[in-house]
């Protein structure tokens, strides 16, 4: 198999989550592929538009869910622009699934807490449908997320469906200035909010992920907490390009997020070069 050549997949539903973040729905043309394809949660691929070339970013939807996959994205460059004017019925490519994976499996009888800021938010989807599809598995769960302003919020119909389960615990909250006119949330950076929701670190695991400042002041804070390093997850799938090791973009000290990622503990990342 040409470890290169895309699947072909239609644009089955897209959905405009922000102005500039739009997710689609996509079913690959081969029935014999989208019969047998699997993947785990935290696991990315590159995503093509024939003749802008491709993209790499995550699989937002959650392996439990078989028969498609999401992708969620912000129209910054000439591939991602390019999918941003796909239409439903349209061909876009696709190869995957790459990389390591959320250890979901180990997690069975803990709490789970997923903290998300901004388009961070697609990544930890994936493991938050992962957990709730298998909700009896896991104990509480807690999801806090927030973004720049209300119109940043993505997945706005998912969010409300979480607030609206009696066990899940979910703080959303915007920066200052973000608000509007009836906003019930939570006022203020992700990072004072997560320490003043304050969730227990006993049998817990944190999912991080977010801009590098959301993680970089986050970690402090569930150190502070009582989660220790092997029990938070992140992931670096901003840093990937070929998604094989072959262009040496996401390259750190000895390792390659798309090879040895894009899921990472604390503990690993402090093994990183200080420049990291």
């Amino acid at each position: 198999m040409n470890i290169y050549e895309p699947q072909l997949a239609t644009v089955t539903e897209l959905v405009d989550e922000t102005p500039d973040t739009r997710t689609l729905r996509l079913e690959f043309q081969d029935e014999a592929v989208r019969e047998s394809f699997t993947f785990k949660a935290g696991q990315f691929g590159e995503y093509s538009v024939f003749g802008a070339g491709e993209s790499t970013f995550c699989i937002a939807s959650p392996p439990t869910r078989p028969g498609f996959i999401e992708c969620s994205f912000k129209a910054v460059g000439k591939v991602t622009t390019a999918l941003r004017e796909v239409n439903v019925g349209d061909t876009v490519g696709f190869r995957g699934p790459y990389g390591n994976s959320f250890p979901v499996d180990d997690w069975k009888g803990k709490d789970v807490v997923f903290v998300a800021g901004g388009i961070g938010l697609a990544p930890v989807r994936c493991v938050i449908w992962n957990v709730l599809d298998r909700r009896d598995a896991f104990g509480d769960v807690t999801i806090i997320y927030g973004a720049r302003s209300v119109d940043d919020l993505v997945y706005k119909r998912e969010l409300e469906e979480w607030a609206s389960r009696d066990d899940v615990r979910i703080v959303t909250t915007v920066d200052p200035g973000g608000e509007t006119k009836g906003w019930t949330g939570e006022v203020g950076y992700v990072t004072p909010v997560v320490e003043k929701t304050a969730p227990a670190a006993a049998n817990a695991v944190a999912v991080l992920c977010g801009p590098p400042i959301v993680v970089k002041l986050t970690l402090p804070v569930l150190a502070e907490l009582g989660f220790a390093d092997e029990a938070i997850f992140t992931t670096l799938e901003n840093r990937m390009k070929c998604g094989l090791g072959k262009c040496g973009r996401c390259n750190i000290g000895p390792v390659y997020v798309c090879k040895d990622g894009p899921v990472f503990t604390a503990a690993q990342l402090k093994e990183l070069p200080a420049e990291f």
